[in-house]
Formats: structure tokens, C-alpha cells, sequence
């Protein structure tokens, strides 16, 4: 049985005292992250909301085993939040699609969540109208017209069933109940009422497809919401993924268990922990940044010699090496060596000490 079957649904039990202490460890890391924030600056905030919301818009979709170019992505987030980033990278409507709903999501999460707010959502997910090849229902709720929604993984033939959701008669009504429950003040502490947002939705499975990705959409509303800021600086998204097959083993067990969802709650609440502290490293890495060019500030640099220095402080992955300066910079090996010398000469770089058929450079740290 699944626990939309259950005749407790859709009322959902947990044991608050068993989760106080991990809230109260959650909240006191929300504080310390927006506390430090707070010294920083308006410029180096925006930074640290872009770099988070960045994250978080790629992660959603590698979720779902779509990979999207993190620097388009970065820069239709920059374009539409004023964020001077040096240049821009071509963004397709695909990317476009999963920014606005992300943005909306977060930007706006003080107003009500609708119907119409979701099927736009899901448009915006979808702008062709499919899902790789296949039509789907786009801005509406699914019809189950080939037969009941379930989630299921293997060969054609020996596939596995892991959740069938509710049948679509149902959506209309049970819709509805979500979306009052949303807008509405209600007991559950607020880092309580993102879980289970997240929960319900992904269990009800509205739509033909996008279903996860809208839920985690769900899930940052009421986050912000529970920040009282509609800026981002942490992206749960990006740690579902790194710990994705956790993430289906949990859902899938909920769905299959009771409505005491407590154990859903403990994990949600641990992995919202873990992204926080991923987001002191991130906000770390955005500090150095903003040290490093003010240091350099009264040195210039070359277009090539900056574009390759904002990758590497971005998280260049690999080695950097003469060769791969020339092809991202498209310019000869030659003009390469001399950009990569002076910025050796003059204290910016140096020689990496890992080995290697081929010399690599790393920054020198200060």
C-alpha cells in the first residue's frame, strides 16, 4: 500500500521531540551563514545568491540525469538578477526555462503558490512540448490516458515498479488540498513544512513529467520562505545530488511505509545541514575570489590572462596546462607560454608540483 492509499491521508505524523535537536542545529547554521553573509556586502551577497542558485538550477536536472551547462545557466541567473559577471555565454530556452521557475520560486516565494503558477512552471520546463521524444501534457495536470503514473527503473520487460501514484481523477481535489496547505498558516515549523511540501508533491506526481523537478522548486519556496529572505545561498538541490541514491531509497520508503513520516524528516533536515555547510566552503571560495582581485587590483591583466583566471577561481577541473590555455583562450601555444610566464614572472601563477607529462600551473596562493 502507498500512503495516499492510507485512510490517514493526507495527515501526516512525525515525532516532533525526536527532530528539535537537529532543527535547533539546522536554524543556529542558517544564522551563522546569513550572520557572515551579512559582513560582506552587497556585491559579494550577490555573488555567493548567484553562485548558490547557480548550483542549485544544475544540480535539479542532473538530478534527473539532464545535464546543463553551468555556465549558461550562470549567465541567464546574472542577466536577470543585474549581476555583473565579465561576459556572457549563449543560454538556450531549455536553460531559460529551469532558471524562471527556480527564481520564481525563490525571488517570489512570499505569494501564493496557484495552480496557474505551477502549469507555468511546467511550460517553461517543457517549451517544445516534449520530453526527449516523447509528447507530453504541458501546463496541466496528466490524464493517465497510457495508463496509471509510476516511477520505475530497468530493461524493457524487467522493469521495476517503485511508486504509482495517485490516478488523475483524483488531481483536481487532492491539488487543491496541497495548495491550501501551502498558502496556509499552518502548525508545522517551517524547515518541517519544506520537507513535507517536497514529500507531498513528489507523492501526488501531478504531471507527466517534471514532477521532481517542481517538487525541489516546492521545497526551495518554503525554505525561503522559512529564511524570511527570498535570496539564496545554499542549494539543497545540489546535495540531493550528491546523494542521490539516498534521496530515491528514502522517498521510496516513506512512500511505501506510513504516514509517520519522521524518518523522511531526519534525513531531509540532515542533508538540509550538510548543504549549509557546503555553502560556508562555497561562500569561502567567493571571499577568496574578491581577495584575490583586490590584490592583484593595480596589476593589469590581458583579456586572455583574465578569462583563464576567473575559470580557475570558478573551479577549473584538471590540470591547466599551455595546451589548454590555448584552446579555451583560442590562441596560439605560443601567446599562450608568454601569458602563462608573465603571470609566473609576476607572482600569479606557478608550477603545479603534481607530476605529469605535460607542465601544469596552478594560482599562488596568499
Amino acid at each position: 500500500m502507498y500512503i495516499w492509499q492510507s485512510e490517514e491521508w493526507p495527515h501526516w505524523r512525525y515525532d516532533l521531540a525526536s527532530l528539535a535537536d537537529l532543527m535547533a542545529e539546522v536554524s543556529k547554521k542558517q544564522g551563522l551563514l546569513l550572520g557572515r553573509l551579512a559582513d560582506v556586502g552587497m556585491a559579494l551577497r550577490s555573488e555567493a545568491s548567484l553562485s548558490a542558485l547557480t548550483e542549485d538550477v544544475v544540480k535539479t536536472s542532473a538530478i534527473e540525469g539532464e545535464e546543463l551547462n553551468a555556465d549558461s545557466v550562470r549567465s541567464s541567473i546574472a542577466l536577470r538578477l543585474g549581476v555583473d559577471i565579465g561576459g556572457l555565454s549563449p543560454v538556450d530556452r531549455h536553460v531559460e526555462g529551469v532558471v524562471e521557475m527556480i527564481l520564481d520560486a525563490t525571488s517570489n516565494c512570499h505569494e501564493l503558490l496557484t495552480r496557474e503558477r505551477l502549469f507555468g512552471w511546467h511550460a517553461a520546463l517543457f517549451p517544445t512540448g516534449y520530453s526527449g521524444m516523447s509528447k507530453i501534457k504541458v501546463g496541466d495536470w496528466r490524464d493517465d490516458s497510457n495508463g496509471p503514473m509510476q516511477v520505475v527503473s530497468g530493461p524493457m520487460g524487467r522493469q521495476r515498479v517503485h511508486f504509482e501514484a495517485p490516478p488523475a481523477e483524483r488531481l483536481k481535489i487532492e491539488t487543491q488540498r496541497f495548495l491550501d496547505w501551502v498558502n496556509a498558516r499552518s502548525k508545522e515549523p517551517p524547515l518541517i513544512k519544506a520537507a513535507l511540501g517536497h514529500l507531498w508533491f513528489v507523492t501526488l506526481h501531478p504531471f507527466d513529467d517534471g514532477n521532481g523537478r517542481i517538487a525541489r522548486a516546492i521545497g526551495d519556496l518554503l525554505l525561503a520562505r522559512a529564511d524570511g529572505s527570498p535570496q539564496r545561498f545554499y542549494s539543497l538541490s545540489a546535495q540531493i545530488q550528491r546523494e542521490r541514491s539516498a534521496y530515491y531509497d528514502i522517498l521510496e520508503r516513506t512512500q511505501k511505509y506510513s504516514m509517520n513520516v519522521t524518518e523522511w524528516l531526519v534525513w531531509f533536515l540532515e542533508t538540509l545541514s550538510r548543504s549549509i555547510d557546503e555553502a560556508q566552503n562555497s561562500l569561502s571560495g567567493v571571499l577568496y575570489k574578491a581577495r584575490f582581485w583586490r590584490h592583484w587590483e593595480a596589476s593589469p591583466f590581458n583579456d586572455r590572462q583574465l578569462k583563464l583566471l576567473k575559470k580557475m577561481l570558478d573551479g577549473f577541473e584538471g590540470k591547466l596546462t599551455s595546451s589548454k590555455w590555448a584552446t579555451i583562450a583560442k590562441c596560439s601555444p605560443d601567446t599562450a607560454l608568454r601569458d602563462i610566464n608573465e603571470l609566473v614572472a609576476r607572482g600569479v601563477l606557478r608550477k603545479s608540483e603534481s607530476g605529469g607529462r605535460s607542465t601544469s600551473y596552478e594560482i599562488v596562493e596568499f
